[in-house]
């Protein structure tokens, strides 16, 4: 039998879904939105469901603690090699696939159909019929291709593109036409129309976006990062956008969240930015995976999705 703590904000939610399921072999289900919530709720609970910067504070409190689902893709905050490690730790992998599709693609038909100008345009009362572009035939470069990584392949290939891959070492993507590894990051980058970053937070991800390979994008190309701020080196991005070294750059993560007023890039040229939306957490289709994994668990399977400490995903 199994307690269950729910840690989340949206905690009476996830619960509600959690109890419609009827699993099996859950002798409590508990609820909290906050860490001391949590505390006052006990410390005999084997598994956890819940946000990762919330389960942080109450990690080394959890005495019978076996398992934690996040309801994040990244778990930083529970990879400090000062924390425990000592139970499962499985992540939102498979969830946010087709939202992050809609956002990027969103953006990518925007630029390529020119739908700003065309409202400028409106505003102005002026008639604007110029050729637009088109997303076939164009060239998209993914920086990672773990789950979110292969649904943008598969709605690129929808749109008649060719996918290129720059993985650790892994090529299971179908939907991407070539793969580079290693040394390769910058002919992976030469010619790309489209440059997509949807790699965790590691020691290696850090600053990879850099002068060297913004250099090898041609002056048409945009950048989209909506896998780590960290990733991009931005005073490179800056120097970019504002020299016309890269036609645009959609941010939807940054090194410092909320960013800060002042920040170069509230004024930075052909950037666009959101302010970490691109692929919300519906309490829904994270509380199905739960379930799913729940499933699993009682039954003596292992479930989906687990994280290799080391690694960070």
């Amino acid at each position: 039998m199994s307690r269950v703590l729910i840690l989340s904000k949206y905690a009476d939610e996830y619960r509600r879904l959690v109890e419609a399921a009827g699993l099996p072999g859950m002798e409590e289900l508990a609820a909290a939105a906050s860490p001391s919530e949590a505390l006052a709720l006990g410390d005999d609970f084997d598994v956890v469901f819940g946000e990762p910067s919330l389960i942080r504070d109450v990690l080394a409190r959890l005495l019978d603690l076996r398992w934690v689902q996040s309801i994040w893709t990244g778990v930083e905050p529970l990879l400090d090699p000062a924390l425990r490690r000592d139970y499962l730790l499985t992540n939102a992998r498979g969830v946010f696939g087709g939202l992050m599709s809609e956002y990027i693609f969103g953006y990518l038909l925007q630029h390529e159909r020119r739908m700003f100008e065309r409202y400028r345009a409106q505003q102005e009362q002026r008639w604007e019929a110029s050729v637009t572009g088109t997303l076939r035939g164009k060239t998209l470069g993914l920086l990672g291709v773990g789950s979110i990584g292969a649904a943008l392949a598969g709605t690129a290939r929808h749109f008649g593109m060719t996918v290129r891959g720059y993985t650790r070492a892994s090529e299971s993507c179908p939907d991407v036409n070539a793969y580079y590894h290693g040394s390769r990051l910058l002919d992976f980058a030469t010619g790309l129309d489209y440059l997509v970053n949807v790699l965790p937070n590691t020691q290696e991800t850090r600053r990879i976006v850099d002068a060297s390979l913004l250099g090898r994008l041609p002056t048409h190309a945009v950048f989209v990062n909506v896998g780590r701020g960290s990733a991009v080196d931005e005073s490179a991005l800056v120097t970019a956008l504002r020299t016309g070294k890269l036609a645009g750059a959609v941010l939807d993560v940054f090194e410092q969240e909320p960013l800060p007023a002042g920040h170069v890039f509230w004024h930075t040229p052909n950037l666009l930015m959101t302010f970490h939306t691109s692929a919300p957490s519906f309490p829904g289709d994270l509380a199905r995976l739960f379930i799913e994994n729940y499933r699993r668990y009682a039954d003596g399977r292992s479930p989906l999705h687990a994280v290799d400490f080391e690694k960070g995903y």
